[in-house]
């Protein structure tokens, strides 16, 4: 019986991978923006171009997922 449930949790697993995959190398057609979304300042161009459709600036990202 536990073989059979690990198989199943293995297969989940595998799916759920290569689903994020796909979607990492999808292209995106969201625009990032220029300036962060939370403080106001400028996005650097490297972190737009790298992160499609981006809101943030990195510190204010850090801040977001510190609060999850």
């Amino acid at each position: 019986m536990a073989d059979e449930i690990d198989r199943a949790n293995d297969q989940a697993q595998y799916l759920l991978d290569v689903a994020l995959q796909r979607r990492r190398l999808a292209p995106s057609n969201r625009v990032s923006a220029q300036f962060c979304v939370d403080c106001d300042e400028a996005i650097p161009l490297l972190r737009q171009q790298t992160i499609a459709g981006c809101q943030t600036c990195v510190d204010c990202q850090g801040l977001r997922e510190v609060r999850r």
